[in-house]
């Protein structure tokens, strides 16, 4: 497939170890081809964390063959706010929205992942958890993608989602939630992701290759660049 596209990672603007300029060289040399920068932000936090991020990821594009993306993870934000924060999140240039979903081992506000799904400016709901048949159903509808995560914890569900996903043809993206040089993702452990989230080898390249294009399409961020 010759391509890592990953949409949720994170630098020491919120609690990953690295900054936006060596995590995007590491993931070049990694084998990334896209990498979104979505570091955790609530309503105080969202202008300053994206200024930053949108400068190195300017930088990051000039000279390097990766595409780097300015993004946010709204991360415990209220249910009913999470509509207002995502659409400050875009007017302040953040290229994707992602929103913190509800994974079984974080105590998040229930409701988040329908909140998310029903926002016009959320792109990704990270780690859904219990997904359920609504939940898949509306992601379906508003072309949210939903994560299969290779974090420790949140990937507990991702059969799970897999599943409830398939049923409503919701579309599905592994991403690392990478907080660390070794999160990051490479093109046979993402294949080993969403093959033990069930998965059936046929499936790959929609999940890991077009899924992506079509997100990227979605955010108006247009092609990969290959190294």
């Amino acid at each position: 497939m010759g391509m890592v596209c990953d949409f949720h990672t994170h630098t020491f603007l919120s609690d990953g170890e690295l900054s936006p300029v060596e995590l995007a060289r590491r993931a070049l040399v990694q084998g990334y081809t896209v990498l979104a920068i979505a570091d955790h932000v609530g309503v105080g936090t969202c202008e300053d964390v994206l200024r930053q991020v949108k400068a190195d990821c300017a930088l990051i594009n000039r000279h390097w063959p990766i595409l780097a993306l300015p993004a946010v993870e709204l991360t415990h934000v209220p249910t009913a706010a999470i509509a207002d924060v995502a659409r400050q999140a875009k007017l302040l240039g953040a290229a994707l929205v992602v929103v913190h979903g509800e994974t079984i081992v974080e105590p998040v506000e229930p409701g988040t992942n329908l909140a998310a799904l029903r926002c016009t400016d959320v792109d990704v709901l990270a780690h859904p958890g219990l997904l359920t048949d609504e939940e898949a159903s509306v992601a379906a509808a508003n072309g949210v993608f939903l994560e299969l995560s290779a974090r420790k914890g949140h990937s507990l569900t991702n059969g799970h989602v897999r599943q409830i996903a398939a049923k409503h043809g919701a579309r599905l993206l592994v991403n690392s939630d990478g907080h660390a040089p070794d999160d990051l993702l490479s093109e046979q452990f993402a294949r080993r992701v969403a093959l033990g989230a069930g998965l059936a080898e046929a499936a790959l390249p929609q999940v890991l290759v077009e899924n992506p294009k079509l997100l990227l399409q979605r955010i108006g961020a247009g092609e990969a660049r290959g190294q």
